[in-house]
């Protein structure tokens, strides 16, 4: 490429600037473009809807998934366009297929997500490096305006999504008054699929439209940007400035030459002459004086590429005006903007910032102690167990009432009448006494889902072996009765009321 024959001023850019160039440089070669990515991709996505009529939706995922295909064909005009070699349709759409060839695949599967795809594509096109020559060419130019492409990609999604929906909009408030009576969205709707599957591929055909408007300049800016990274890279701006000068001094040192090769006889009078310094009043008053030359190179060095003057904005006290105040300013005034410009201003404003920081945190320890019961509701489940101890006690379990005031004032004289006649209702007397005991006078913890077993366990952990031992066999001879309908033998009946009065005496305690 020359840089010469550059269709825009070459010269170090920001990056925004750099792609707002790229909208600029598509708007140029715009018709191209356009019509150059319309006949490329609207044949493949009106085959793959014929194709994949059933499936609209995987239609223009595959139509989206080969954007980087496609994205070669404006790379490649743009190429052209920027060096004043713009190339005919025709011509564009031949090179189309060598376009291809080189790592295609790879665009298509690893590389297709990448947000820089549109930064990083023209080292493979242009520059047709692969391999490690082209990760150390990504890493040279990725270490500036990376962040810019990666958010071009994310604002260009955003705006093909805005556009896809305003064109579905503009389509559906241009249909005739009559048609949008007897056809609306809720009647498509709650139709069956095949009914309106046409419609789908109407709308992935709007998506298809944005793309022809979009993605050209979607192109232009990422190819703005790589060369704007090269610019700098590479110096560009400064290339050109020297071969201007070249073109420039050409002529002079051309006619300098001549003159040595045709009147060689000045050498003789110009070495007679008395040596003159460049202050000398004969170099003075000729027309390219030193003084003059002095002043043009300082002129030059002055101006860019050399020198780019920079205006920078910032908010900041001012600087002390009491020469020129005339003596209106205030002396508290004055005293307040010394006292905010010395260091200990900067003391006191870290102290206020530490103090703000701690009101700050003790607002929000104040909001959790003060709702601290709600957000227990959702972080602790201490509440739920705190709720579980103050529960009434329970009045039944396993079928037997609990309450104090269903039992008999001496368990155990009302078991041994109660031997003969009910055993049954004796044994269950003594268990429901049991537990009805360890309820209230052991604050046992009682549910009305527990088992036998759990029961037990619980007896455990109070270490007392006698009582555990007699619930141990109570326990037994309950199950025996209540689920085997064994009765236990007459020398146990009597061991079990015997055994009640050694360890709760010969009634229940009120």
């Amino acid at each position: 490429m020359r840089l010469s024959d550059a269709s825009v001023v070459i010269r170090p850019r920001t990056a925004w600037e750099a792609m707002d160039l790229g909208v600029l440089l598509s708007q140029r070669h715009r018709g191209l473009l356009m019509i150059s990515w319309a006949i490329v991709t609207l044949p493949v996505f009106a085959l793959l809807t014929l194709l994949l009529w059933d499936s609209p939706s995987l239609a223009v995922l595959l139509f989206w998934w080969l954007k980087p295909a496609f994205d070669r064909l404006p790379l490649y005009i743009l190429s052209k366009a920027m060096f004043g070699e713009t190339p005919t349709l025709k011509q564009a759409l031949r090179q189309w297929p060598r376009l291809l060839k080189p790592q295609l695949l790879a665009s298509l599967t690893w590389r297709r997500l990448s947000l820089s795809r549109s930064f990083v594509m023209p080292v493979v096109q242009l520059e047709g490096l692969g391999g490690e020559a082209r990760q150390q060419r990504l890493r040279v130019l990725l270490q500036r305006n990376a962040g810019a492409a990666q958010w071009l990609t994310i604002i260009g999604v955003h705006l093909e999504t805005a556009l896809w929906i305003g064109l579905m909009g503009l389509f559906y408030m241009l249909l005739p008054q009559q048609v949008e009576l007897d056809w609306s969205w809720q009647i498509l709707i709650s139709a069956a699929v095949q009914d309106w599957r046409w419609l789908e591929h109407l709308t992935n055909a709007f998506y298809a439209l944005v793309l022809v408007v979009w993605e050209p300049v979607y192109v232009a800016c990422g190819f703005s940007l790589y060369l704007n990274r090269r610019t700098r890279l590479e110096a560009w701006d400064i290339e050109l400035v020297f071969r201007r000068l070249r073109q420039r001094l050409t002529p002079v040192v051309t006619l300098l030459l001549a003159a040595i090769l045709l009147v060689p006889t000045t050498q003789s009078a110009w070495a007679a002459e008395p040596a003159m310094s460049p202050d000398s009043p004969r170099l003075l008053e000729q027309p390219l004086t030193s003084q003059a030359s002095r002043d043009s190179i300082k002129a030059i060095l002055e101006q860019p590429p050399f020198k780019n003057k920079e205006t920078v904005t910032r908010y900041r006290f001012g600087e002390d005006k009491s020469a020129t105040d005339n003596g209106q300013t205030p002396a508290w005034l004055k005293a307040l903007f010394s006292l905010l410009d010395s260091q200990r201003f900067g003391v006191l404003a870290s102290l206020i910032e530490v103090l703000l920081w701690g009101t700050v945190v003790g607002a929000i320890g104040l909001l959790i102690w003060r709702y601290r019961d709600w957000l227990q509701a959702f972080v602790s489940r201490r509440p739920a167990l705190k709720r579980k101890i103050t529960r009434p006690l329970p009045q039944q379990a396993f079928g037997l009432e609990l309450n104090r005031e269903t039992l008999p004032a001496d368990i155990a004289a009302s078991a041994e009448s109660l031997w003969q006649t009910n055993p049954r209702e004796a044994l269950g007397l003594l268990y429901r006494a049991l537990l009805s005991h360890l309820l209230h006078d052991f604050n046992m913890a009682l549910k009305p889902a527990d088992t036998e077993g759990e029961v037990l366990q619980r007896i455990e952990h109070l270490q007392q072996p006698a009582l555990l031992a007699f619930s141990k066999k109570l326990t037994a001879h309950w199950q025996n009765m209540a689920y085997g309908h064994r009765l236990p033998p007459a020398h146990l009946q009597q061991e079990l009321c015997d055994g009640w009065r050694a360890l709760f005496g010969p009634g229940v305690v009120r």
